[in-house]
């Protein structure tokens, strides 16, 4: 990735950790329990992993997933335990520490916009928060599920199936009967986000639906 790319790419991820924080500080702390739309995970749970995997490196990602036995569930969960704080106060401290870290695990860059965008939505929707992302970093995030397999969380054989066509992207990723809708419900969607299904329109639309 171009140096110039790779700062613009830092510079949406940090910006994004900053907005969440600014979200989060304004929710009283009994709204961090809410359930989350991350299968299993609170909004207080999915700000601690947020927290663990901007200070993820490459090398503390190897030895953790080997110290999990290769179970990304169990490193992720480790992450959460290890991360979320006494308090929301104590976590969203946390949180803002982290916000200009540029470290990440073995993966392509823009696997940091899939995780402040999606885990964003995860936390806002839940609690009834709005928030206006750019478009670049809705993009770059859904490109990259649709090129990652879905062993590793994408979506790359469901594209082979249906075409993803953002309608306020001028966006057409995949082959097969067409899905359309905003870029953002279409990134949560082939991300597992049931909810966004709803947003969604076009004849490949069961095929997603009735994926996973």
């Amino acid at each position: 990735m171009k140096g110039d790319v790779k700062r613009g790419v830092w510079r949406m991820v940090h910006a994004e950790r900053a907005a969440l924080a600014d979200d989060l500080a304004r929710l009283d702390s009994g709204r961090w329990d809410t359930p989350s739309l991350c299968a299993g995970w609170t909004v207080h749970d999915v700000a601690a992993h947020l927290v663990d995997t901007a200070r993820t490196t490459r090398i503390g990602f190897v030895a953790g997933l080997v110290r999990a036995r290769f179970d990304f569930d169990r490193l992720n969960a480790r992450g959460v335990e290890r991360e979320r704080g006494a308090t929301p106060q104590e976590t969203l401290e946390r949180l803002r520490r982290v916000a200009t870290r540029r470290t990440g695990p073995p993966a392509p860059l823009d696997t940091r916009l899939v995780e402040e965008v999606v885990h964003g939505e995860d936390i806002r929707r839940a609690v009834g928060l709005v928030h206006s992302y750019p478009r670049e970093a809705v993009v770059r995030a859904l490109r990259l599920q649709a090129r990652t397999p879905e062993s590793f969380g994408g979506a790359k054989e469901l594209t082979a199936r249906v075409r993803l066509s953002a309608t306020d992207a001028g966006l057409s990723i995949g082959a097969g009967p067409e899905v359309t809708g905003p870029a953002l419900s279409l990134l949560l969607a082939v991300s597992g986000r049931r909810v966004a299904v709803g947003e969604l329109d076009g004849p490949g639309l069961s095929v997603l639906a009735a994926n996973g």
